[in-house]
């Protein structure tokens, strides 16, 4: 009895020396191998958290708590920033119209600056003497993750297993076996991360320029075959309201978007580009909403805005793009340009009715009090209100003026172009 006492001591003393360690945990392969790893072999009390940025749903986040669970580790949290995403990011990224290379609408690129704010304030809220992330060795996130970490918690050592060991995916499926733990490691293939503003895939085939991604490995299918009409309602360059439904929330405004967009396969596409470290990435993704609601708002600021606000606002969203990607986000400058992309919005409200059909759309037209087409100055190519045949002659000639003596001055010293 004595003995069985002294022994059950020792476990709680040794439990209670134990380093506490935060993992950042998705659920997938790499993450699933860290909890095994992190407690197995370097002996921490391991504790969860997903930080949730609107891709998963009530049941796929119990999922992935149980499976937390059943890697043993001490507790799981789910951190819902869904709305502070929103408020903090993709409205400025509507606002700046931010597609990477035209094409990414940096679904993970924005989302994992949050996802990494949220875990470090939680690590020390539970007073984790570390904190750990699955991000490989070759790609972006690892970058985004630490650069977080350090400035916001520079006094808690980061950890990450996948990176320092450079693993492969078949080692970790063996690792997690011969710790017993099962899967269904065939639905790991694809790395696949949902946030509300996009899903990103990544698989064996992104790996190779001259292959794509399969149908199947698309979370969402098409199965909707017959075109349809979708009516996008902005205010201040926010959506309020999707085919007449007004919504108070912007965020249940976006999924709507997306129901209905996916359904079309409608915003797939594969980006590739400069990363972080200075290597070129490739990777899948789909993106109904922000594919939908971006073309569709920059069409309505070019009714809404002169050409000036669209010229400026086209650099600094580029920037403000950049900058998102490349984990910048906590750099002053970027505050001072949310406020110049807030304030472009004013005038930007109307309706943009937009026809869908699969793997497609076509941008019809735009209803606007703030429309700059409908004025009393003229109608473009048809009748001239504002001023006479006279003031565009006169005008021509003073245009013209700066060309005329650069090309007069060329014939003169014998030089043509």
């Amino acid at each position: 009895m004595r003995r069985n006492l002294y022994i059950l001591n020792n476990q709680m003393e040794n439990q209670k020396n134990k380093k506490k360690v935060l993992l950042a945990f998705s659920g997938g392969l790499d993450t699933s191998f860290a909890v095994k790893y992190l407690s197995e072999d370097l002996g921490y009390e391991v504790h969860t958290a997903i930080a949730n940025t609107g891709g998963f749903s009530d049941a796929e986040l119990e999922a992935i708590a149980e499976r937390s669970r059943r890697l043993g580790a001490a507790s799981h949290a789910t951190l819902d920033i869904t709305q502070e995403y929103y408020e903090k990011s993709i409205r400025y990224m509507i606002a700046g119209n931010v597609l990477r290379n035209g094409t990414y609408p940096i679904s993970v690129s924005s989302e994992r600056i949050f996802q990494a704010i949220a875990t470090i304030e939680y690590a020390k809220k539970i007073g984790a003497d570390a904190i750990a992330h699955g991000s490989t060795g070759a790609g972006n996130d690892q970058v985004r993750f630490d650069l977080t970490f350090q400035i916001l918690a520079p006094e808690i050592e980061i950890i990450t297993p996948t990176r320092d060991l450079t693993l492969t995916r078949e080692y970790e499926i063996d690792y997690l076996r011969r710790h017993g733990y099962e899967a269904d490691f065939k639905k790991m293939e694809y790395s696949i991360n949902k946030g509300l503003w996009g899903t990103s895939v990544g698989g064996k085939e992104t790996l190779h320029s001259e292959q794509t991604l399969p149908e199947e490995a698309y979370p969402s299918q098409l199965t909707a075959t017959a075109p349809e009409r979708l009516e996008l309602e902005f205010e201040k360059g926010e959506v309020v309201a999707v085919n007449g439904k007004k919504f108070a929330d912007r965020v249940e405004a976006i999924r709507e978007v997306e129901r209905i967009g996916s359904r079309f396969a409608i915003g797939r596409d594969m980006h590739v580009g400069d990363t972080i470290i200075g290597i070129k990435g490739r990777v899948g993704f789909e993106a109904a909403a922000p594919i939908l609601i971006i073309s569709a708002h920059k069409l309505l600021e070019k009714h809404t805005l002169t050409k000036w606000q669209q010229y400026w606002k086209d650099q600094v969203g580029t920037w403000y793009g950049m900058f998102l990607h490349e984990a910048q986000y906590l750099e002053p400058v970027m505050r001072d340009i949310e406020k110049m992309l807030e304030n472009s919005q004013r005038n930007v409200s109307g309706k943009v009715l937009v026809d869908l059909r699969p793997y497609g759309f076509t941008l019809v037209g735009v209803e606007s009090p703030f429309d700059l087409m409908k004025t009393d100055f003229g109608e473009y190519g048809e009748v001239n209100k504002g001023w006479s045949a006279d003031d565009v002659k006169g005008f021509t000639r003073l245009l013209a003026n700066p060309m005329k003596i650069y090309h007069m001055n060329q014939l003169k010293n014998g030089l043509s172009e």
